[in-house]
């Protein structure tokens, strides 16, 4: 097995932009087909495009990194861990897909541990891609057949006094998500699908995105780097980093916060989800 000790983490994370930058091409191909959709166990769509996607990103870790495990959500949700492996979501957004909104991505980090060391979230509708090994980057999408991006460094914005900017799911509203944001200052709610959320968070675009409702790992590693290393962070029930490879649970979260301002974190008090307590 091929090990990451000594790999610069911002290598690491360049090599997964182009595997996600190509997965990406693969469902801009298809967003025009007839989606064929289908309704797994959980209650949630996929498609086509997300298995599409998902071989093709699993194909390429194993070419790059050969032995090192791969969770993913469509094929090897029920995959074992080991002290590297592997959150891949080739489609994060599926309904957004499908309604042709634009507002998905393709999320891959690599986990080292229990936290992230690399990752890569791209949206392909929407022309961005952010990245992070120790540090947080943008890049607009390369045309073409180009593979040239244009990267600058992605950072927080310091959280005003009042008016924050609060992201909220466009399908997954809940009371308990609304209690945590009333202690807060919102100004705006913004509707945003997918890891999008903690990648505009990390651009300085909005200030906080937070969920108590049912999440996967492979749905937020990637951007919980991505956001933690441009100044924000990820926190639980108690002000906790969230951790990863939680096999005994099926890889299921806990409620969390999003933030780019850790300043607002003692004022968050998110409940206890009993089902990964």
């Amino acid at each position: 097995m091929m090990r990451f000790d000594g790999q610069n983490p911002d290598e690491i994370a360049l090599r997964l932009a182009h595997i996600a930058w190509e997965a990406g091409r693969v469902l801009r191909g298809m967003e025009s087909a007839l989606i064929d959709k289908r309704i797994k166990d959980d209650g949630t769509p996929t498609t086509d495009a997300d298995l599409a996607a998902e071989q093709l990103i699993i194909r390429r870790l194993n070419e790059a990194w050969d032995g090192v495990p791969v969770v993913a959500e469509e094929t090897s949700s029920t995959a074992q861990t080991a002290d590297y492996f592997f959150l891949v979501d080739p489609l994060d957004g599926t309904g957004d897909f499908i309604h042709g909104t634009g507002e998905y991505s393709v999320n891959i980090a690599l986990i080292r541990g229990d936290r992230p060391m690399a990752a890569v979230v791209a949206a392909p509708a929407m022309g961005s891609i952010w990245i992070a090994g120790e540090t947080a980057r943008v890049s607009p999408l390369p045309d073409g057949q180009g593979t040239d991006f244009a990267w600058r460094e992605a950072k927080v914005r310091p959280a005003p006094e009042k008016d924050l900017v609060a992201l909220v799911s466009r399908r997954h509203g809940d009371v308990a998500t609304e209690a945590c944001l009333s202690v807060l200052s919102i100004g705006t709610r913004r509707m945003t699908s997918s890891a999008l959320k903690f990648c505009l968070i990390a651009s300085g675009e909005a200030d906080i995105y937070v969920r108590c409702g049912p999440t996967m790992e492979w749905d937020t590693a990637a951007g919980d780097h991505i956001l933690t290393c441009a100044g924000g962070s990820v926190v639980g029930p108690g002000g906790a980093p969230l951790t990863y490879g939680h096999e005994d649970r099926g890889y299921l979260n806990g409620p969390f916060a999003a933030i780019g301002d850790t300043a607002l974190a003692p004022r968050l008090d998110l409940p206890v989800s009993a089902a990964v307590a």
